[in-house]
């Protein structure tokens, strides 16, 4: 089972992910964040596998909330969900620690293989990217 947690200020966007992830059968959702704090204190509660990661947000952005749970969990992995499709983002989330990009209109099961592929040890960015991402997987060497 993969444990994930979702980070994002919209509730119908978190609600519609943990419908859509816990569907598949191999994804747990350990917990549901409303901003980078949240975020980060549920990571270092439960150690998730992967935390799904909204840019903009309250209190704490997103990619603040990355470098902390980058930091205090180390094997959990961070993939960032965004409507931010400029290079400058994906490059300050990637400096912060995430290894997965997606575009928020990406489909579904494109986030569903990049949690799988984030799980086996691989990146993962967007195939719609516009930010020079590769559109597959690639393995990380950690």
């Amino acid at each position: 089972m993969i444990t994930v947690i979702v980070a994002d200020d919209h509730t119908v966007l978190r609600d519609g992910l943990r419908y859509l992830l816990e569907a598949q059968g191999d994804i747990q959702i350990v917990g549901m964040a409303a901003n980078g704090q949240e975020a980060v204190e549920q990571a270092i509660l439960y150690c998730p596998d992967v935390v799904v990661m909204d840019i903009s947000m309250p209190i704490m952005n997103g990619i603040e909330a990355t470098k902390h749970i980058c930091k205090a969990c180390k094997n959990t992995k961070v993939v960032v969900l965004s409507m931010h499709h400029t290079a400058e983002y994906m490059q300050r989330a990637l400096e912060a620690g995430a290894v997965g990009y997606l575009l928020k209109d990406s489909a579904g099961r494109e986030l569903v293989t990049a949690i799988r592929d984030l799980k086996d040890g691989k990146s993962y960015f967007n195939q719609n990217n516009k930010t020079g991402g590769t559109g597959q997987s690639l393995k990380t060497t950690d």
